[in-house]
């Protein structure tokens, strides 16, 4: 989801950064381009890709906000980091969500599309500037967690878009996620995306399918109509749970695409409101 909202920006005319946050180079498999480093890199025209290093995060936080120059290697400070990191809540995430915000506040991009981590870890990245201002009393890193959370408490330039399907587990933990969300940090939930939505086989088929002489005829056709005609009805089932689950949150519908990498997030981009 995050590539088609890049891709629909970009090709809009919006200079796009894609944010990977958990490194596995996903995003970067989906648009057809080797893995991306920290540094970013093409992807298409307005659009360029980087995935998230923790280290070097803190090389360019080091470099940019206490002028200490480049160094190739962080050595004996990168362990330390690590030791603190590991002690400390909200250390790492810091890192990952400061160089996010960092370019939002540099303006170099119309819009940072973040590929986030799974639910679990995401409510922990929002909130952790919010964590190390409760836990540093005064001094340059609590400075600059204020102005992460300007960016990241506006509704008009952070949102959340949380992606789920219309089956009963996924819907159940959207609802949860939503909930820490508003309660943990006051980045506004923007959408809630139903991904991979059947678009049934409306009425007329259901019925043919089910009749004696039709499934007779054609077995394949007719297990395939009443499969989908079923998964349909299943999920429109769930979608009234996300209404309930996140009051007031808009949901985006997408349908069910054949298409694989790039391709499937074209589509998907074109199916975006």
């Amino acid at each position: 989801m995050a590539c088609a909202l890049a891709l629909r920006a970009a090709r809009e005319g919006r200079r796009t950064l894609l944010v990977e946050m958990d490194a596995k180079g996903s995003a970067a498999a989906s648009l057809g381009i080797p893995p991306a480093g920290y540094e970013p890199v093409v992807a298409a025209e307005n659009l360029w890709v980087m995935s998230m290093d923790t280290e070097n995060s803190l090389r360019e936080y080091l470099r940019i906000h206490l002028r200490i120059p480049f160094v190739t290697r962080l050595g004996p400070l990168a362990s330390t980091f690590d030791f603190v990191a590991d002690a400390a809540p909200g250390v790492r995430e810091v890192l990952a969500v400061g160089k996010v915000c960092w370019e939002v506040r540099e303006g170099n991009y119309d819009l940072v599309v973040v590929d986030a981590e799974a639910s679990g870890h995401i409510v922990a990245q929002i909130s952790s500037p919010r964590t190390i201002k409760s836990l540093v009393p005064r001094g340059p890193l609590r400075d600059q967690t204020t102005w992460m959370l300007d960016i990241l408490d506006d509704p008009a330039r952070t949102g959340v878009v949380v992606v789920t399907t219309a089956e009963e587990l996924p819907v159940t933990e959207t609802g949860a996620l939503v909930v820490r969300l508003r309660a943990e940090t006051r980045t506004d939930v923007a959408c809630i995306v139903v991904n991979g939505l059947e678009p049934g086989v409306g009425a007329d088929a259901a019925a043919l399918a089910a009749d004696p002489w039709f499934s007779g005829l054609c077995p394949e056709h007719a297990r395939s109509a009443t499969a989908a005609a079923a998964r349909a009805a299943t999920q429109e089932a769930c979608v009234p749970e996300l209404v309930t689950a996140a009051p007031g949150v808009p949901l985006v519908r997408v349908p069910v695409h054949d298409a694989t990498g790039r391709g499937l997030a074209e589509l998907v981009g074109g199916d975006l409101p």
